[in-house]
């Protein structure tokens, strides 16, 4: 059962961040470049579930259990799958000579100061098209990647721009779950949200791609030799597939097949099932510390909210918001209650669901327009969804790229500038008078 609000719930994972980025801190100060490497994220949270766990425990609730439920939630168990196919995705396209010859077939034919904001603008269609963040950042770091590679630009900053244009889109998509739940716990329909949402969203991308263009140092792509047109076949059918709307499982199920069939046909290396099948391992490999992690803090969120640490975070913003009136009060709550809630569940559409009632209560309190306060809610809980070291996307996004998530998080320029854009906003004068509720809609 869940408990009664205790701010003693949210304890464990500001210990599993203290553990671990005190400890990164500490080595990388005393010169070690690899630091946050050397106290792993899913050791670090050891700590944390014990110490959820013992707090559960005293105060009646079934602990074990919770936990397990937690990391068996079916959202998590299918993220958890993504990561194995994008894994073993990007390491078969990598072993077949898929990733040179997307290289040599389009990027080297873009000017240098393009390649960024392409690779931003491919995020964004893809994402605003599909509707996910997590497929979008599956399907197209690995091109990232080689356009990192062949250019001589810093990985970080292209995946960081991959991380930008999935948020881009997934943010403004109308099929987004994150733009659903937003809606219907405001009591807007999704279009209402999305038209409020593009007066941020918008600005937001332009300045992106200016700044892209700007720190883009690549250098011309030079001829990477003879390759097979047919090796970017992979890539098209999972594009493809993606933008037909097919389950993102499904779409990297059959990208991975197919990939296996195009490097028999068309690869140089003398392709074949030993390798595809020892190349899958790999890339499950790759993606292990990740998977780990993503479960186990699945399972320390159900602890904190069994133990009514969400419930305490809602109630403690909602008494704040009661002693200040007016609309910047009430969007400024609102955004507060949907970031700090993402922070604790690692999960936007958890946190979107969680605080959505609260932010639906203080819109009411503070004359909040429903599909004002639906879009201030998600681009909060998006925006700090993309550069939370703990979150799924940039988790997945660091460990295609084999990166550390802390290098990710300055590079994630759109997030950045997107929060900026709305706090803007947010301070900007209006005077409408706030609109009756509307029968939620999709």
């Amino acid at each position: 059962m869940e408990s009664r609000a205790s701010v003693v719930a949210l304890a464990p994972l500001l210990l599993f961040l203290g553990l671990f980025f005190g400890a990164g801190l500490f080595f990388t100060a005393h010169g070690d470049p690899m630091g946050f490497y050397k106290l792993r994220a899913p050791v670090a949270i050891l700590p944390a579930i014990a110490l959820a766990l013992w707090i559960a425990a005293r105060r009646g609730i079934d602990s074990q259990n919770t936990f397990l439920k937690g990391m068996a939630d079916p959202d998590l168990l299918q993220m958890c799958l993504i990561f194995l196919l994008a894994g073993a995705f990007a390491v078969v396209t990598r072993k077949i000579g898929a990733v040179d010859a997307v290289v040599s077939l389009g990027i080297s034919a873009l000017p240098a100061i393009l390649v960024l904001p392409g690779v931003f603008l491919l995020a964004g269609f893809l994402s605003l098209s599909v509707g996910t963040s997590m497929g979008t950042i599956a399907a197209i770091t690995p091109i990232a990647l080689a356009v990192a590679e062949a250019s001589g630009l810093d990985k970080a900053l292209v995946v960081g721009a991959v991380l930008g244009g999935a948020t881009f889109g997934d943010n403004l998509s109308l099929i987004s779950d994150t733009a659903i739940a937003a809606a219907r716990t405001q009591g807007c329909s999704v279009r209402e949200k999305f038209r409020e949402n593009l007066k941020m969203a918008l600005p937001a991308g332009l300045i992106t791609l200016a700044m892209l263009a700007y720190v883009s140092d690549a250098t011309p792509v030079t001829d990477t030799g003879s390759f097979s047109i047919g090796l970017v076949i992979p890539y098209l059918i999972v594009l493809g597939l993606a933008l037909a709307g097919l389950d993102v499982l499904l779409v990297l199920s059959i990208g991975l097949m197919t990939a296996a069939v195009t490097g028999v046909v068309f690869s140089s290396n003398d392709y074949g099932v030993v390798a595809f099948a020892a190349d899958i391992y790999a890339g499950f490999e790759d993606v292990f510390e990740i998977l780990l992690l993503a479960l186990l803090v699945g399972g320390l969120g159900a602890l904190m909210k069994a133990g009514g640490g969400l419930e305490w975070l809602a109630q403690a913003i909602a008494r704040a918001s009661r002693h200040r009136d007016g609309r910047r009060t009430g969007e400024w709550s609102i955004a507060i209650l949907g970031a700090i809630t993402d922070v604790f569940t690692a999960n936007n559409t958890v946190a979107i669901l969680v605080s959505g009632g609260v932010a639906r209560d203080i819109a009411d309190r503070h004359d909040v327009q429903p599909a004002r306060a639906a879009s201030v809610l998600d681009m909060f809980v998006c925006c700090v969804q993309s550069v939370l070291p703990h979150g799924a996307q940039i988790l997945l996004a660091a460990s295609l790229a084999a990166l550390s998530p802390l290098a990710l998080i300055g590079k994630a320029h759109y997030c950045w500038a997107l929060m900026a854009v709305t706090c803007v906003f947010m301070l900007w004068p209006r005077h409408k008078k706030r609109a009756e509720p509307t029968t939620p809609a999709v």
